[in-house]
C-alpha cells in the first residue's frame, strides 16, 4: 500500500476515534452564547510570526488570517493520535458547517521539520482537507512561533528514526476580531465545536 493510501486508512480510524471522543469526552451543556471550550480569562491577540507553506511560499500568520475565523495547532504528522484526532474533527465540522469553512483557515506548524518535509506535510493535510494550510521553517523559527504563540516548546523524545514529540496538545482559535477566547484541547467533544464555532465567527469587532 502506498504512503497515502496508508495514510487514508489511518484517516478512518482517527475518524471514529474522534466520533468516540466526542460521544464520551463529558456531558457538560454550555449557557446560551456561553463558549463550552477552556476559556482565556482575558482574550489574546492572534500572534505574528512568518514561516514557510508548503508551496515554499513566505506565509505570514497574522496577514494571511485577519479578518478569519483562524485555527493554529503546533503537531507533526509522524504524531500517533492526537494530531490526526483534531484534523478528523476540523474536517468533520467543517462538513457539517458551511458557513463555517468557508470564513476559516486551518494552520498546521510542524514541530518536527527534520522528517515534515512540506511534501510529507502537505500529503498529511490532504488527507483531512486539501485547503489546511502547512508551515515548516527552521528549528529556530518554529521555537520564535512557539513562543509568540504563548506554547510550550515542543522536545524530541527518545532516540533513533522512531522518536516522538512532546509538543502542546491544544488547538488555538481565534475569532475574525483577531482574539482567543477559548483553546481546545485533546477530547474535546465534537458537540463542543459544533457549538463554539458560529459563535466565534460571529466576534468581528465591527
Amino acid at each position: 500500500m502506498t504512503f497515502v493510501g496508508h495514510l487514508f486508512v489511518r484517516f478512518l480510524l482517527i475518524a471514529g476515534l474522534a466520533f468516540a471522543l466526542g460521544a464520551c469526552a463529558g456531558a457538560g451543556v454550555p449557557l446560551a452564547g456561553q463558549l463550552a471550550g477552556v476559556a482565556i480569562e482575558s482574550p489574546t491577540q492572534k500572534p505574528s510570526f512568518t514561516l514557510t507553506d508548503t508551496d515554499g511560499h513566505a506565509f505570514d500568520f497574522s496577514e494571511e488570517t485577519a479578518g478569519r475565523l483562524t485555527f493554529l495547532y503546533f503537531g507533526y504528522t509522524n504524531c500517533p493520535d492526537i494530531c490526526p484526532v483534531h484534523l478528523a474533527q476540523l474536517k468533520e465540522v467543517f462538513d457539517r458547517l458551511p458557513d463555517v469553512r468557508r470564513n476559516s483557515t486551518v494552520v498546521f506548524v510542524t514541530v518536527d521539520p527534520e522528517r515534515d518535509s512540506p511534501e510529507v506535510i502537505r500529503s498529511f493535510l490532504d488527507a483531512f482537507r486539501v485547503d489546511f494550510v502547512g508551515l515548516t521553517g527552521s528549528l529556530q523559527e518554529l521555537e520564535t512561533a512557539q513562543i509568540a504563540a504563548g506554547v510550550p516548546k515542543a522536545l524530541r523524545e527518545g532516540s533513533g528514526d522512531d522518536y516522538t514529540m512532546g509538543h502542546a496538545g491544544q488547538v488555538l482559535v481565534y475569532a475574525p476580531d483577531g482574539l482567543g477566547y477559548s483553546v481546545y484541547p485533546f477530547g474535546t467533544r465534537q458537540s463542543d465545536w459544533m457549538h463554539d464555532l458560529p459563535i466565534l465567527l460571529q466576534r468581528t469587532g465591527s
